[in-house]
């Protein structure tokens, strides 16, 4: 095969019905000119110029970013674009093949012509959008980010949940970088934590589409709108989203929120926490650097200090640091940053003191992303007094827990059964609180570092010795029952 770059800039491809003008990077559908990213463009190029070949992955990613290290899925999101862009050739066939472990293939007759008179045509602008640089790269999310990046455009609706910390914004806005090239009229972040009354939602979100008309002028726009933060606007989010789909039928949606917004059409998407090493021994820093939560501790380590190398005796620091902090993005990140004074050694040492120990953030940042007390802040300030009362009392279990055990310790005259229920699956649906099923029998678990900021709560009200003496005494009387039958079901 030729060299990738030896590129006959003065060339005219031709293919099926379209005609590639190399030097003025256009294609021509008869008279239409395609739509197409600068990217797409120049991986379609290397494709077409070596028809019928293989091209493998690696040498399309050193052609098409020769500067960059960035993840695969860039390269598929590009293709996706151009399928979708050319459609399907003469044989029915899309003119692009994935040849498994091998490459990508261009399978249509290509003809080269030398170039004629230029081609003069309406200029394609570079996609619009308002999405902030980044600057570092998206670590352990490539799996969910491929699958938003494939539904999004044919559902039309999807919000990424969970809880404070675990990277939704970090994963809207690569989708958003990710689909650039294929909404016709521009990428919208549009971040609702700066609003707190639900009024103001419309107004906020003309402004930064910049619509002079306002969201009417959505009516025949083909672009994706990333709705950050819905939480604390569930209502109002939920009544505009309803609005926006069916008087915009060329829009997408994306937002994030801690709890669904219950729209119409949405597809709810759980984002996970990055990978944990489990509590077996680890064998090697290779073995240790295939889970994602490590991955993210060393690179933002390497980025804060220079040299930094994860050793063999260093694995059960890193591995215990990882699982104390749930495997949440934005604490470990946290954590990272403190690793050049206290090294992992002693940064394991003081997480019992975590809230203190990573209230130095990330100056740059959003106030609710700059340390992991923010973060959480944001939830339970939004809360119902009720509802953190009773958050605050769950914080003796440390253990996952039924129902059943919950009634059993911290009911009351105010928190009866039946209000007690409603209020915990209500805490569970805001991200405060996460659910297991198993054996028939629903759990549920708080992630270590929401336990110990709500804890905290609770010894400050005054109550923390009250409800810890209920609990022990919940678990004696769940221990002596006659056929030795654990009712309170906690689980390690």
């Amino acid at each position: 095969m030729n060299s990738l770059r030896d590129i006959n800039s003065d060339s005219v491809l031709r293919f099926g019905p379209y005609v590639f003008h190399l030097r003025q990077r256009l294609i021509l559908d008869g008279e239409r000119p395609l739509r197409m990213g600068g990217r797409a463009l120049e991986i379609l190029q290397v494709l077409v110029e070596h028809a019928g070949a293989v091209v493998s992955k690696e040498a399309l990613i050193a052609h098409v970013w020769p500067t960059s290290v960035v993840e695969e899925i860039n390269l598929r999101v590009h293709i996706a674009a151009l399928r979708r862009a050319l459609g399907d050739g003469p044989n029915g066939q899309p003119y692009i093949l994935n040849i498994p472990q091998r490459g990508y293939s261009f399978i249509a007759p290509v003809q080269r012509d030398r170039a004629g008179t230029p081609v003069l045509v309406e200029t394609v602008h570079k996609p619009l959008h308002n999405l902030p640089a980044r600057l570092t790269p998206v670590t352990g999310r490539d799996s969910i980010v491929g699958s938003v990046v494939r539904q999004l455009p044919v559902r039309r609706f999807m919000t990424l949940v969970g809880p404070a910390g675990i990277g939704k914004t970090t994963v809207a806005l690569r989708v958003a970088e990710l689909l650039l090239q294929h909404y016709r009229d521009g990428v919208w972040l549009v971040d609702l934590a700066c609003i707190d009354a639900p009024s103001q939602l419309l107004a906020h979100l003309s402004r930064t589409l910049e619509l002079d008309v306002g969201t009417a002028a959505l009516a025949q726009r083909h672009a994706l709108v990333v709705l950050d933060n819905c939480e604390h606007l569930l209502e109002r989010c939920r009544a505009v989203v309803d609005d926006l789909l069916a008087s915009a039928p060329r829009l997408s949606i994306l937002a994030t929120s801690r709890e669904p917004l219950r729209a119409v059409g949405e597809t709810v998407l759980r984002l996970p926490a990055l990978k944990v090493p489990p509590p077996s021994a680890l064998y090697s820093v290779a073995e240790a650097m295939g889970y994602s939560a490590v991955q993210l501790l060393v690179s933002r380590a390497r980025a804060r200090q220079q040299g930094f190398v994860l050793r063999q005796q260093d694995l059960k620091a890193a591995r215990e640091i990882c699982r104390r902090l749930d495997g949440l993005p934005l604490a470990i990140e946290l954590a990272a940053a403190q690793i050049d004074a206290l090294a992992l050694v002693g940064m394991q040492a003081q997480l019992d003191n975590c809230f203190q120990l990573l209230s130095q953030g990330r100056r740059t940042a959003v106030p609710r992303h700059q340390n992991l007390k923010a973060a959480l802040d944001w939830s339970y300030e939004r809360l119902s007094p009720l509802e953190q009362t009773v958050l605050q009392r769950l914080a003796v279990f440390n253990m996952a827990f039924t129902l059943d055990a919950a009634i059993g310790v911290i009911s009351c005259a105010v928190l009866r059964p039946t209000c007690l229920v409603e209020i915990v699956e209500r805490l569970a649906s805001k991200s405060l609180l996460s659910v297991e099923q198993g054996s028939g029998v629903t759990r549920y678990r708080f992630l270590n570092t929401t336990r110990t900021y709500v804890l905290d709560k609770l010894e400050h009200s005054g109550h923390l010795r009250t409800f810890e003496l209920r609990h022990s005494r919940y678990i004696r009387r769940a221990r002596w029952t006659s056929n030795g039958h654990v009712s309170l079901q906690l689980v390690e």
